[in-house]
């Protein structure tokens, strides 16, 4: 009786719980409404089965349960009424849950003619994204062509790719009302390309474009996220969508640059920047050596393209608006000074120059502990902790460690990586989040033995 007792409890627990849950799907902002019916039609069949099923065992184990000593069961192997019927149901219940499928996977898989091209590029742990220019067309890559000066592996000989709009950020914009077939594109494993209001989501593989479309039917602001798991960091691979109007979309068009663009920029001048540095040298020293007590890095022997990305990002407010970063917002009017990204190349190809010298060390801590927390660091910064660029992992070995116990520090409380354009910083939020200040210290021990 006491089980009986139990499932009934738990059939009426679970369908108020489903009513009453805070817990469901995003409000819709697609085309897609029919995957949303078909989702609730399989709810619907499911929960159907479900109560009916525990509810006729709770009542078999009332009817049926031992009465006396002398009661048997009886023994019925076969009942052809009751196996046809149960055919029957469960073939109902199996087309009423797969034929509203079939009739979305049909639609799903017949993009518009007209549908507007955007390329996804997915890689551990970030995304990227590419438009046709005004050809209309995606020039062809090439995966053995990728690196840091050509990081979508354009084929540089190909016309049709010199007019491709590249969008080296995490954020995109889309226009809405307009159908959007996204082809995905994975640089190095298995990943997912999934904006949960949209409802559509699609696997990228290594090797292959795959696809899928959609039209945007709500201005705003959405998340992209990877529900594939890709690696140590796959919870931290975000993006942004952004659905504009048409003349919000078209203003952030003319800001984004070609491939012929990227490739025809000139590199960091060093001896244009030898004068721009003289106004950091009053914090970071004559050859970038650092200075703790203006609380300024060694920024010496660090990697150019990092030193540009913090720098635009200073610039741009990404780092330094936060009201707790007293030392970000010291730094955030200096990069302002700088008037374009020529001049913040120019400054960060002399720093280049100057003697890469490690920095003293400052921070004690358990070695071997700090070894085994850092294989989670290493797999974006490298096991010498010398850094990686295809990740935007900065060098961290040879550098100022008291600035690192710093910016672990702000990561976790928030004071870093919390701007909602900062997506890579927010991505080091999400990765320190575990750790306390004696593990901290403990990581920096180790990466100063390297």
């Amino acid at each position: 009786m006491a089980i009986a007792i139990i499932l009934i409890l738990l059939v009426v627990g679970s369908v108020i719980f489903h009513f009453m849950s805070p817990w469901y799907f995003t409000e819709l902002a697609s085309n897609w409404g029919d995957i949303d019916t078909t989702v609730t039609i399989t709810f619907i069949v499911c929960g159907i089965v479900f109560v009916l099923a525990n509810l006729f065992m709770a009542y078999c184990i009332i009817k049926f349960r031992n009465k006396s000593k002398d009661q048997r069961a009886a023994y019925e192997p076969e009942n052809k009424k009751l196996e046809s019927w149960l055919t029957i149901i469960t073939s109902i219940g199996v087309v009423a849950m797969l034929a509203p499928g079939l009739v979305v996977w049909a639609k799903f898989v017949s993009p518009p003619d007209d549908a507007m091209i955007v390329e996804a590029v997915g890689q551990q742990w970030q995304w990227t994204f590419r438009l046709p220019g005004e050809d209309g067309r995606l020039g062809t890559v090439d995966a053995r062509k990728i690196s840091f000066q050509n990081p979508f592996g354009m084929n540089e000989e190909d016309p049709y790719g010199q007019d491709d709009i590249l969008i080296p950020s995490s954020e995109l914009h889309i226009p809405i009302n307009r159908p959007i077939k996204f082809n995905l594109r994975s640089k190095d494993v298995l990943h997912n390309f999934t904006v949960p209001q949209f409802r559509v989501k699609m696997d990228l593989v290594p090797g292959m474009i795959t696809w899928q479309w959609l039209t945007p039917t709500k201005l705003g602001t959405y998340d992209i996220l990877c529900e594939e798991l890709c690696g140590i960091a796959h919870h931290a691979m975000r993006g942004k969508v952004v659905v504009d109007d048409d003349e919000q979309y078209k203003a952030w068009l003319s800001e984004q640059k070609t491939y012929a663009q990227f490739a025809s920029m000139q590199p960091g001048d060093a001896h244009a920047g030898k004068p721009l540095y003289q106004a950091c040298a009053a914090c970071h020293g004559l050859e970038g050596e650092g200075n703790q007590a203006l609380n300024a890095p060694k920024i010496s022997g660090q990697e150019t393209w990092y030193l540009e990305h913090q720098l635009s990002n200073f610039k741009h407010g990404l780092r330094g608006s936060n009201p707790e970063d007293t030392y970000g917002q010291q730094m955030a009017p200096m990069a302002a000074t700088l008037v374009d990204n020529a001049a913040i190349k120019n400054i960060a190809a002399y720093i280049q120059t100057l003697p890469d010298n490690p920095a003293p060390h400052t921070i004690n801590g358990d070695v071997d502990n700090g070894k085994d927390l850092y294989e989670t660091c290493g797999k974006c910064h490298g096991k010498q902790a010398q850094g990686k660029w295809a990740v935007n992992a900065p060098r961290i070995a040879g550098m100022s460690d008291w600035y690192l116990l710093t910016q672990l520090k702000n990561f976790k409380h928030g004071v870093r990586g919390n701007h909602p354009s900062d997506v890579r910083g927010k991505q080091m939020e999400l990765m320190v989040v575990s750790l306390n200040d004696e593990t901290m210290q403990d990581i920096i021990a180790y990466i100063n033995s390297l």
